[in-house]
């Protein structure tokens, strides 16, 4: 019998301990809250599984503590404008991750990295990244990642580089969390059905909390999560700038497949057609928001980026997105864009091997779920 207990009651409870703070704030997370619980609970994890996700959710309580003090302390934090962001999303696997990386050696761009998203709120005295006690932390983890060379095949990651906003958005346990809960139930099902208007004003709000502490000149912000609400996002942020990054569904569904049976290890007896076909329809509704939705916003705030373009000349792609969104571009800058994409050829750890054969799933089947897509975006398959 498992040691590890998921009564949100009690986790709420050692929480508050931890923290030394009593106050979750207004927005409810206590559904999505009991959902992921109970999804922890009822998936056979194995006992490490278990306690690794005990551990993260109890992290997420606890910072969402130290948000909500944070917002008290410092009041003038949610007067701070944010303006005009640049967000990227995309199915995953479509090339977020170095197009981001890209952009963000542009020194107006301020992207979030893993470690703040983590841990938003601030501490007294306000330390410097480089001697904050959570940055010393993930940097820690980082270096242990590294030395898995599968996993450095499909995603690479650093405690300095830019990564996803959705970690900001964790905290309100209604979004897709660390990825693999997209797929497990209950949570797979809960997470889709819920209102994420307020999702977008916590994540506006947290945004503000780090520009307080960390001031850029325009965030950068990364996340495929945004495919499911378009329309909520442009509304929260309407003088942003959307890039959205398109590639042959085969090649998505099937890495993306490879890249979350690799994430689950701690669940016992993972039934892999099972998962192929959770990922499927996952990706394919989440492309079916995002059409239905740009019906409604239309696509001036929008670029549209193939992934064979951008890997085919990558700097090409990053001119037309300046060019669009009139920004300016120093020498320093393209200089920089130059060397990193010759310090950083495709492929440099291993390639990324998979089959969608392996996870239940034919190519046919999924170029014919995403023919719309296809058609609308002129996807090269």
């Amino acid at each position: 019998m498992s040691t590890v207990n998921f009564d949100s009651e009690a986790l709420l409870t050692t929480a508050r301990k931890l923290a030394a703070l009593d106050d979750f704030g207004r927005h409810e997370f206590r559904p999505g809250l009991e959902s992921i619980l109970k999804t922890y609970d009822s998936n056979d994890l194995t006992e490490a599984g278990r306690r690794a996700s005990y551990d993260r959710i109890l992290k997420l309580l606890v910072a969402r503590l130290r948000i909500e003090d944070g917002w008290k302390r410092y009041p003038e934090i949610l007067d701070v404008e944010i303006k005009a962001p640049m967000i990227l999303t995309g199915m995953p696997r479509t090339g977020t991750s170095a197009l981001v990386n890209l952009l963000a050696l542009d020194s107006n761009a301020r992207p979030v990295k893993m470690w703040e998203g983590l841990n938003p709120c601030p501490l007294e005295g306000l330390p410097t990244e480089q001697n904050d006690p959570r940055y010393l932390e993930m940097k820690m983890y980082f270096d242990e990642l590294k030395k898995d060379p599968e996993m450095l095949k499909i995603h690479e990651g650093s405690v300095d580089g830019p990564e996803e906003c959705i970690h900001l958005t964790n905290h309100t346990f209604e979004d897709v969390q660390y990825g693999v809960e997209g797929f497990m139930e209950p949570y797979a099902t809960y997470f889709r059905q819920v209102d994420r208007r307020p999702i977008y004003q916590y994540h506006h709000n947290l945004l503000r909390m780090l520009q307080w502490q960390r001031p850029g000149e325009r965030f950068l912000l990364k996340a495929p999560y945004h495919l499911w609400s378009l329309d909520i996002l442009l509304k929260e942020y309407p003088d942003s700038s959307i890039l959205i990054t398109h590639r042959n569904p085969v090649a998505v569904v099937g890495s993306y497949c490879s890249m979350m049976h690799t994430l689950m290890p701690d669940q016992e007896n993972i039934d892999k057609a099972d998962l192929g076909r959770r990922v499927f329809n996952y990706l394919a509704d989440q492309v079916t928001m995002s059409i239905e939705a740009r019906k409604i916003i239309g696509n001036d705030r929008i670029l549209d980026i193939q992934y064979n373009d951008f890997v085919g000349d990558s700097l090409a792609t990053i001119k037309r997105i300046y060019d669009r969104f009139e920004l300016p571009m120093s020498d320093v800058t393209w200089q920089a864009m130059d060397k990193y994409m010759a310090d950083h050829p495709k492929g440099r750890h291993g390639k990324h091997d998979y089959r969608l054969v392996d996870f239940g799933l034919t190519d046919r089947e999924v170029l014919d779920r995403f023919s719309e897509y296809i058609d609308t975006y002129q996807v090269e398959v």
